[in-house]
């Protein structure tokens, strides 16, 4: 997928959260800052809250270093329960975005389309800019992205890398 257009003719990059239309606050998540500023954040949507921080954790350990890339997992609703949410997933990109861009994966198709349309409508939901979905799956992509990230690749490098995880085999 392609990375989504700066807004519009002010020149800045990011909208500030307290303006943007959805920067509500959810209840327990506190800004993802990594001591190593200037990286790629990672966001994993998921249907399930315990797979996204499952695999989330999973990436952050198979990193091995003391200073992961920035990661956020979410996953289900605001109320609770299976699904994706728009809210949650833009609050997320918020949280682990350093200036440097955002990649995105999902697990199910129907969370795929979750992040596409907040990707389509970015400017409504105050998404930093840019936010890149890499078409990959989820746990292989998810390591891939964090390692790359973590290693001080720009977005492209770290949407490619989890994007690559789709193309190998598994034997």
């Amino acid at each position: 997928m392609g990375q989504i257009s700066p807004r519009g003719g002010s020149g800045a990059d990011v909208i500030p959260i307290r303006e943007a239309p959805s920067a509500a606050r959810v209840p327990g998540q506190a800004p993802i800052r990594s001591a190593a500023l200037g990286r790629v954040g990672v966001v994993l949507v998921s249907h399930s809250r315990d797979l996204a921080q499952d695999t989330a954790d999973l990436a952050r350990a198979m990193a091995q270093t003391e200073d992961p890339a920035a990661v956020a997992a979410t996953g289900g609703h605001p109320g609770d329960g299976l699904g994706s949410s728009a809210l949650l997933l833009a609050a997320a990109a918020r949280r682990v975005d350093q200036g440097h861009g955002v990649a995105v994966l999902a697990d199910l198709p129907s969370a795929v389309q979750t992040v596409l349309a907040v990707l389509a409508a970015a400017d409504e939901h105050g998404l930093p800019f840019p936010v890149r979905f890499a078409d990959a799956p989820f746990v292989e992509g998810a390591v891939a992205a964090v390692l790359t990230a973590s290693a001080g690749g720009d977005l492209a490098a770290v949407v490619d890398a989890a994007e690559e995880t789709f193309r190998q085999g598994k034997v």
